[in-house]
């Protein structure tokens, strides 16, 4: 495996779970954010990036995740299966405009729902935030409608406590926070 230089130290670390590999996204996994982005419920649930080719999706990398890295040592992670080293999603902590506290979010291919996959790597996720960065707190948001995500973010322990619209969106969502 080639060592390359990336934008930080941090950006470097590749954290491993009992199933995964989690690193952060770069622009070679353009292929996946074109696939996950492009599902019916990221549409449906997170909201259309209109990312329709492989050159929209290196864009919205280059320009949506790798600054955060840069600034804030974290962002958006992409899962890998250690077995068969498939990736199937993404994992992040974000500083979203409209938010005081960082928030996790994740997203994941449909083929690999419902298999612990998301829980493994958001519980990590949380941890490197909280042990390697020194964040105090995590939020989380999702919609009123999907339950998944709902279930999810109250496993890792966060606790719903009010309903959120972000600056320029319409939708009113559901706002969660550790203690």
């Amino acid at each position: 495996m080639s060592q390359r230089k990336n934008l930080s130290e941090k950006e470097n670390n590749n954290y491993e779970t009992e199933r995964l590999i989690i690193r952060p996204m770069s622009t070679d996994d353009a292929d996946l954010i074109l696939e996950l982005y492009n599902m019916p419920n990221f549409i449906k649930f997170i909201g259309n990036r209109n990312i329709k080719t492989l050159s929209d999706a290196e864009n919205y990398i280059k320009e949506k995740f790798l600054p955060q890295f840069e600034k804030s040592g974290f962002g958006n992670y992409l899962i890998v299966l250690k077995e068969g080293n498939q990736k199937i999603g993404g994992v992040g902590i974000f500083e979203r405009e409209g938010l005081d506290i960082t928030d996790i979010g994740f997203s994941v291919l449909e083929r690999f729902e419902g298999k612990g996959y998301m829980y493994e790597a958001a519980q990590k996720i949380k941890s490197i935030g909280m042990d390697d960065f020194g964040l105090t707190k995590i939020s989380a948001i999702t919609t009123k409608d999907n339950f998944s995500s709902q279930k999810l973010i109250e496993k890792l322990g966060l606790k719903f406590q009010k309903y959120v619209t972000l600056p320029n969106e319409d939708e009113e969502l559901m706002y969660y926070e550790t203690d």
